[in-house]
């Protein structure tokens, strides 16, 4: 039986029931990349769960398994191949969130493709750090997704002195306050969390993510709470998962990250710290290092009080994080490439010897 997927293109005229891709966030976006024939010959699916042994992927017609593929994140689109499922294509990202993989391995972690907005999740406790806050920030800014931060626990602590500090480090990051178990949660939420849109949630162990996910996604997921001693959280997330709410947005959960290092977001720490890099081209020295310069418009904001110190010595310590990092796996990534090319050389070159 052939399937009629005329629906899932702009300006066709629909002859079956509402895109039932749309409750996995299908968007204009992916459908502009295939025709109908592809459709049909390979219907769109969407990795929900990435694990060692394979992919998890929902579609139309229900989940499929797939085997594992580096290349592929929770989010990806693909065009599932079932005669061949390790031919699937993926579909071009409309976002992509990555960073350096923790420990000392030299190359990029993927952590979710196509993604509307994320919220960047912390508690009104000791959990809180500014710092940590800018680096989830600027990965968002890279990957073109609304940032979000959301301060969970305010039903315990006094939230005005975090939600002012959060309210810093960007104009253009909304902050919000509130209680992840209270019943108003969805509807603090809902101007980013709407149906056909991409959300995830971002942030420590035991700051209310999976907490959160549950009041979006309608999930009853194990949660634990913090550590009443140093206000630690405990992993209750052991992997990212996409959870489909049917009739409200798609919600990505994630572990906590105890690491995260910052590479080739160059772009993400421009947006963060546009205030400074505004300041800086109205040094009176195009190369000013913002330190003992005469004329230097960044010390000058900090004297008059206009400016706080911390935050230049964040944007200086990221920006060199960055820059090393980035260089750090761009370099293995050019010794893999000029190694494989090499191979195929000498393979060559024992064939035509033959």
């Amino acid at each position: 039986m052939t399937r009629d997927y005329s629906q899932l293109f702009p300006g066709s005229t629909p002859t079956t029931p509402p895109n039932p891709l749309r409750a996995l966030g299908w968007q204009s976006f992916f459908a502009s990349q295939l025709d109908a024939d592809e459709m049909t010959e390979t219907p769109p699916v969407r990795v929900t769960e990435v694990h060692r042994s394979g992919l998890r992927a929902r579609g139309a017609a229900g989940d499929v398994q797939l085997p594992p593929d580096a290349d592929v994140t929770v989010g990806d689109w693909l065009l599932y191949d079932a005669e061949t499922p390790g031919r699937s294509r993926r579909l071009e990202r409309k976002s992509l969130i990555q960073r350096r993989a923790p420990g000392r391995e030299t190359r990029m972690q993927l952590i979710a493709a196509n993604l509307d907005t994320v919220f960047i999740t912390t508690s009104c406790n000791a959990d809180f750090n500014v710092a940590r806050l800018e680096r989830y920030v600027a990965l968002a800014f890279e990957a073109d997704v609304t940032p979000v931060i959301v301060l969970t626990k305010a039903d315990l602590e006094d939230p005005a002195p975090y939600v002012e500090q959060a309210e810093a480090i960007s104009a253009r990051v909304p902050v919000i306050a509130l209680d992840a178990r209270a019943d108003d949660v969805q509807a603090a939420l809902a101007p980013w969390a709407k149906p056909g849109q991409t959300v995830g949630f971002l942030g420590s162990s035991g700051v209310g993510k999976t907490t959160l996910t549950n009041a979006l996604a309608g999930t009853e997921a194990a949660t634990q709470d913090i550590r009443e001693d140093d206000a630690k959280g405990r992993h209750t997330t052991r992997h990212r998962e996409l959870y489909i709410t049917g009739t409200g947005p798609v919600v990505l959960d994630t572990p906590g990250m105890r690491e995260l290092q910052l590479a080739d977001v160059s772009a993400g720490l421009s947006t963060l710290f546009a205030d400074i890099e505004e300041l800086a081209t109205t040094c009176k020295f195009r190369d000013c290092a913002h330190e003992t310069e005469p004329g230097c418009a960044v010390r000058a904001a900090i004297e008059a009080g206009d400016l706080d110190p911390e935050r230049l010595m964040r944007w200086r310590k990221l920006a060199a994080e960055e820059e090393l990092n980035a260089a750090t796996v761009h370099e293995k990534r050019d010794k893999a490439r000029a190694t494989a090319k090499m191979y195929r050389r000498v393979q060559s070159e024992k064939k035509n010897r033959r």
